[in-house]
């Protein structure tokens, strides 16, 4: 079932409720959930009405359809003695396909490119699905320079001003601690590069808005302006900013709002609200996914992300707080 290749603007409503009432059957946790809250998927009419499941879940239960043999199960990072979330995926082709028609949406074709990953913490990791997804990304650009990089930033400094000096776009994707280490540790002049943050601070330095975070990468690596990737183990999508503080969705992925104090309540018109996210890729998972961001809405399919509720985990793709 791959709805996500075949939805429009117009279609998604209905393709949508279509995948809820599939889950709802076929996924003993989220009609188990359901049964709970008093919710019969059949009176279901509208989108508005689907209750989306808590993100902890994943910590606590394997989110899955019946029938399926996982091609790889994906875990979210923690820190030591902390539960982790699972995420098992049906196929390893699916999430790379989706992943590559996001991040080509917003960055161009791959083949177009030289991408650099800088993810210390993740490449401790061999489960994580950040590592996965760059590694598909930077093997399809099939280009000479890019490649994995932990701790060592004098070599990719160099190989990043030889790729420029060749005339070839540098995508750098990072997580957010370490591209802060690299400005303070081999400040640098980069008009051309393309950089993406991701990953957050993983409790290796103080967490600071996006918009200080995105200031200092422009200032130390002398960019023009600064990526955020929006992603997490619990969704087979990613989002990305197009320079600025909101994130753009791809067609097959929507974010509703939902009220801070009731969480089967919409948040009111043009008010800050908890990220609600519809990933119709998360077609053996759950699709429908009530996570622990706080945020508001933009234009067309765009959001922002404000902040994390109290006592949720620090451990998410790019989640800061004000």
């Amino acid at each position: 079932m791959e709805v996500w290749k075949t939805v429009r603007n117009d279609t998604f409503d209905t393709q949508a409720m279509e995948l809820f009432r599939f889950q709802a059957q076929s996924i003993p946790v989220y009609k188990q959930y359901l049964f709970h809250l008093g919710v019969n998927p059949e009176q279901v009419q509208r989108l508005a009405e689907v209750p989306f499941l808590p993100i902890r879940f994943f910590k606590e239960h394997d989110i899955r359809s019946y029938e399926f043999q996982e091609a790889a199960v994906f875990e979210s990072s923690g820190t030591t003695g902390q539960i982790t979330s699972k995420h098992s995926v049906a196929s390893l082709d699916v999430y790379h396909e989706v992943c590559r028609q996001g991040f080509e949406a917003t960055f161009g074709k791959l083949e177009e490119s030289a991408i650099f990953s800088l993810l210390p913490s993740y490449l401790e990791r061999s489960n994580a699905s950040l590592v996965s997804m760059m590694d598909h990304l930077m093997n399809s650009s099939g280009n000479a320079f890019g490649g994995f990089y932990l701790d060592n930033y004098a070599s990719l400094v160099q190989d990043v001003n030889e790729a420029s000096r060749q005339g070839i776009k540098v995508i750098l994707v990072g997580v957010t601690f370490a591209l802060l280490d690299l400005v303070e540790q081999f400040p640098q002049a980069w008009p051309e590069v393309v950089v993406v943050e991701t990953g957050g601070m993983k409790g290796r330095r103080k967490e600071i808005t996006r918009a200080e975070l995105h200031r200092t990468i422009k200032e130390g690596l002398g960019v023009q302006q600064v990526y955020s990737e929006y992603g997490m183990t619990e969704l087979m999508s990613q989002a990305y900013t197009a320079g600025g503080m909101y994130f753009h969705a791809p067609p097959w992925m929507r974010v509703q709002l939902r009220d801070v104090n009731d969480p089967l309540s919409p948040a009111a018109p043009s008010r800050p609200g908890g990220i609600n996210v519809i990933d119709l890729a998360n077609a053996h998972s759950c699709a429908f996914i009530e996570t622990m961001d706080i945020g508001r809405g933009g234009e067309g399919n765009s959001f922002e992300v404000l902040g994390r509720f109290d006592h949720s985990d620090i451990r998410g793709c790019n989640l800061m707080t004000l």
